[in-house]
């Protein structure tokens, strides 16, 4: 045996000592480091290949992000044309002989048409996606805003002009793309960026955003699109206005139908799922029994033998293609019913949380009296004027107004989105991110008391007379008013995704975002019986419905503070409970 060793191996080791499929050695000897390195070079070459793809895909993944973030600030700063309604409220009233009650008649129904639909708009922004609703804004605005201008162009009812309701009905689909455009795209910015540190400031652009498309509308209504019989700004072409926005914001909702994108949402799934199965509300899940039990059945479950057995006896290629086929489909299905079962269970447990209606209950007593003021500031401002002065001066004018509380409300939102994500408390929302610390911190809920109280200050200017006296001082009302407004609406919905989280925002805000239209109703309602009740008797023509002095607004507004107050005490109530929760705001 020793001579038949030393013969093999002076001869070299045979190829017929291995498989037959192995390839031949390249030398006499056998050896063959060329091959080891190309090898080498072909492993190395792989692993640069993955990490170059996986860069791809990450800087792609990013510039899909912040293209979206781009056409989010783009459709809030043309969505919130509605709050120019005070440029030409006013001439409906004096060029269309509508009574007080029929403008705010019009302000209302616009007001309902962008609060009511919100849940359903961000149930759709939740399940599917934000871009259709984008489109759907562009097209209820162009059509709104044509019917506004066929109708204003008609003159009044006495001239054969078309009957208010028209306005009322032109104003219902404004409000409605003003809800779906805004919803689209501040939905898109809070899932993706959600779950990082700026979350404050990425929903505190676009919301803020959303306020300054008033003051760039009227400034562009009263400065471009003016009458040129008038001799002066201000007298807005309403006629011309209405076609320039049903055009621009048209245009706006087909871009954003193309741009606006959720990034990784299945990781948002993912890691909500995990939050819930931590809490253990998974345990007695009937959707998540029944998944296991499927799986189990159909041979999907972990390490299951029989189900290795399966699959390697899949000798056909046509049917190894088909069972990959059968599995995607089930994994896009077990997903899509898994994203359903907890964007479901997320609203039932939003909607029994007791802070959440608090939340909601200081929302609608602080947004009402806020919406009320920017629709009736233009009819405010001309009490302070009574005959035989002509009006406001151009320092003073409505479009000067609308723009001081678009700043003082793009102002604070930016403001305290940022200290927001400055000071507020931080804690771990999920699993793969860890607990940060800071030296000094102050809840969102300060920020919002302090701004709710700013508020007051300005409807009580207002309600005390001071004003009535003084009509330059309106600026500062305006300037309280914007700051206190901008902030509410900016630190409500970083709010309502801090407590309760990204994966279900488009559905909890809406639920939230609701309540401003009873709001809007209720005051705009007081409002107009007030001042009507102070302008006494009118014939048919309406030319003496025109009410001047404190009479026709300080009961109102007195309302309006003692309003604000009652939601200071609702949202301590709410932060209570959230302490309770151990919840950082």
């Amino acid at each position: 045996m020793s001579s038949r060793d030393s013969s093999r191996s002076a001869s070299g080791i045979d190829k017929l000592d291995f498989d037959d499929n192995r390839q031949p050695p390249s030398t006499t000897d056998g050896s063959d480091p060329g091959g080891l390195l190309r090898d080498d070079e072909s492993l190395l070459s792989n692993v640069v290949d993955g990490v170059i793809e996986r860069d791809r895909r990450k800087l792609r993944r990013r510039f899909v992000k912040y293209l979206s973030f781009a056409s989010a600030i783009l459709s809030c700063l043309c969505a919130g044309s509605i709050t120019a309604y005070s440029l030409y409220g006013p001439l409906f009233q004096s060029r269309l002989h509508f009574t007080q009650a029929q403008v705010n008649a019009v302000s209302i129904a616009a007001e309902l048409a962008m609060y009511l639909p919100v849940p359903l708009f961000g149930y759709l922004c939740d399940r599917f996606n934000p871009r259709p609703l984008s489109l759907l804004a562009g097209i209820l605005f162009a059509l709104g805003y044509l019917l506004a201008a066929a109708a204003y162009a008609s003159g009044p009812l006495k001239e054969g002009g078309f009957p208010p309701a028209i306005m009322v009905l032109a104003f219902v689909g404004v409000g409605s793309g003003t809800s779906c455009m805004y919803l689209s795209a501040v939905t898109t910015c809070a899932k993706n960026f959600g779950r990082g540190k700026h979350k404050g400031l990425a929903l505190a652009i676009p919301i803020a955003s959303f306020g300054l498309s008033g003051m760039w509308q009227s400034q562009i209504g009263s400065r471009l699109l003016y009458e040129r019989s008038s001799g002066h700004y201000g007298e807005v072409d309403v006629y011309r206005y209405f076609i320039f926005l049903a055009i621009l914001l048209l245009v706006v909702g087909v871009i954003g139908s193309l741009a606006l994108r959720v990034v990784d949402e299945e990781e948002l799934i993912d890691e909500a799922v995990s939050e819930l199965e931590r809490s253990g509300l998974l345990e007695n899940s009937p959707f998540f029994q029944r998944s296991i039990l499927h799986d189990s059945d159909n041979g999907y479950g972990y390490g299951t033998l029989e189900c290795s057995d399966i699959r390697s006896n899949l000798a056909e290629s046509d049917d190894a293609e088909l069972d990959s086929t059968n599995r995607k489909y089930r994994s896009y299905s077990e997903g899509a019913r898994r994203k359903t079962w907890l964007l479901n269970t997320e609203t039932r447990m939003f909607l029994f949380d007791p802070t959440m209606w608090f939340l909601a209950a200081g929302f609608f007593l602080v947004t009402g009296p806020g919406e009320a003021f920017i629709n009736n500031l233009g009819t405010v401002l001309n009490t302070f004027y009574p005959p035989p002065l002509s009006g406001p001066p151009d320092s003073n004018s409505p479009a000067t107004h609308v723009s001081i509380v678009a700043l003082t409300s793009t102002f604070a939102r930016l403001l305290t989105g940022t200290l927001s994500d400055l000071f507020a408390p931080t804690a771990q929302t999920s699993l793969f991110e860890e607990q940060s610390t800071k030296r000094f911190s102050c809840s969102r809920l300060v920020f919002l008391l302090i701004s709710t109280v700013l508020f007051s200050f300005g409807q009580l200017l207002l309600a005390s007379g001071l004003i009535q006296s003084h009509p330059s001082l309106f600026a500062l009302v305006s300037a309280l008013v914007g700051l206190g407004y901008g902030a509410v609406f900016s630190l409500t919905p970083i709010i309502v995704s801090v407590v309760w989280g990204v994966q279900n925002f488009g559905t909890n805000w809406g639920i939230v975002a609701v309540v401003p239209a009873a709001g809007a109703a209720v005051w705009g309602a007081i409002y107009a019986a007030v001042y009507d009740g102070a302008a006494g008797g009118a014939d048919d023509s309406g030319a003496d419905r025109l009410c001047y002095g404190v009479g026709c607004y300080a009961p109102t507004f007195w309302g309006m503070v003692a309003c604000s107050w009652m939601a200071v005490g609702l949202w301590l109530l709410a932060w209570r409970g959230w302490r309770r929760k151990e919840i950082l705001v």
